[in-house]
C-alpha cells in the first residue's frame, strides 16, 4: 500500500481554513471551524437552506482510519477530503491537542424571525455572555433539556468562536440559534410569541424551587442568562417578568453559569412535562 498524498501546509484550502480562526474572516466567509468526531458527525448529517453544510473536511491519516465511517460518510456525501500531517491538523485547530478531524462548515444560524414564527416554549437567551466556552456549555445544556431554541444577544460572544463549537459538543447543529439581536427586541419578540421572560440571577427576589412549588413554570419560557462576573445589567433584569434565583443549599458561594443554567432550563422542561404544562397538553 502507497503512502497517502498529503495536503501541503501551503496550499490555498489550508490558508483558507487556518484564517477562520480570526472572527473577521469567519463573518466575511460565512464559515467556522467545527472540531472533533462529534461534530463533524453532526455537520455531515446537517443542511443549511438545503445545501450540507459540511463543505471540506481535514484529516489526519490515523484520525480517518479511527475514523473511517465518518470520512466515508462525508465522501458519500460529496465533501471533499484533505489528508494532512499532524502540524497542519494543529495549524488550522490551533489547540493544544488536536483531534485529528477538522470541518469547514457553513453559518448556520437562524433568523430570530423564523424562530419566533415556531412558537418555541422554551428558549435559553444569552446576553452580556463574553466567554465562549460557556456559551457553548449553555447551548449543550439548552439542547439537552430539549429547549427548541438558542438566542445569543448582540452583546454576547460569537457563536461560531472555536472554543464555543467546541464546547457545544455537536449540539450547535441540534437546534435553531439566532445571534446578533438586541436584548430588547429578543425580550419583545419572545413576549408577543407567549413566553415568560424569567431572568437568571443570583440576586433574583424570586427562589426557584418557589416558583415550582406554585406551578407558574409550566407555560412557554425564555430564561435570560447573563455574564458569569458580573451578571446582568439592570435594565435587563428590568425587561424580565421576574428575576429568578437558584437557591444554595449548602456553602458554596455560587453556580457558574452553565450550571445554573442546566438547572433552569431542566426545571422547566420538567414543568413543561408535567400535568397541565405546555408540553403535557393533549392535542387539540
Amino acid at each position: 500500500m502507497g503512502t497517502p498524498e498529503l495536503i501541503s501546509p501551503r496550499s490555498p484550502r489550508v490558508t483558507a481554513a487556518r484564517r477562520l480562526a480570526r472572527r473577521a474572516f469567519r463573518g466575511k466567509e460565512r464559515r467556522f471551524i467545527a472540531e472533533g468526531p462529534q461534530a463533524v458527525r453532526e455537520a455531515i448529517a446537517h443542511r443549511t437552506d438545503g445545501a450540507a453544510t459540511l463543505i471540506e473536511l481535514f484529516a489526519t491519516v490515523e484520525a480517518a482510519e479511527r475514523h473511517h465511517e465518518i470520512v466515508g460518510a462525508a465522501r458519500a456525501a460529496g465533501v471533499r477530503v484533505h489528508l494532512a500531517d499532524d502540524r497542519t491538523i494543529g495549524d488550522i485547530s490551533q489547540t493544544v491537542t488536536p483531534q485529528g478531524l477538522l470541518g469547514v462548515c457553513r453559518f448556520l444560524d437562524s433568523p430570530f424571525e423564523e424562530i419566533l414564527a415556531a412558537r418555541p416554549k422554551l428558549v435559553a437567551v444569552l446576553a452580556h455572555v463574553r466567554d465562549p466556552g460557556n456559551a457553548g456549555t449553555v447551548l449543550r445544556c439548552a439542547d439537552a433539556a430539549g429547549a427548541d431554541a438558542v438566542v445569543l444577544t448582540d452583546a454576547s460572544v460569537d457563536l461560531y468562536n472555536p472554543k464555543s463549537v467546541r464546547a457545544s459538543v455537536g449540539s450547535l447543529f441540534h437546534l435553531p440559534v439566532a445571534v446578533g439581536v438586541p436584548v430588547e427586541q429578543v425580550v419583545a419578540g419572545l413576549k408577543g410569541a407567549g413566553a415568560r421572560i424569567l431572568a437568571a440571577d443570583g440576586a433574583g427576589d424570586q427562589d426557584l424551587d418557589a416558583e415550582l412549588d406554585a406551578g407558574s413554570m409550566g407555560g412557554p419560557t425564555a430564561w435570560v442568562f447573563g455574564n458569569e462576573a458580573w451578571g446582568l445589567p439592570e435594565e435587563t433584569r428590568a425587561l424580565a417578568d421576574a428575576v429568578v434565583r437558584v437557591p444554595i443549599h449548602g456553602r458554596a458561594e455560587s453556580l457558574n453559569l452553565a450550571t445554573a443554567a442546566a438547572v433552569c432550563l431542566y426545571a422547566s422542561a420538567r414543568a413543561q412535562r408535567g400535568p397541565g404544562g405546555c408540553r403535557s397538553a393533549s392535542p387539540a
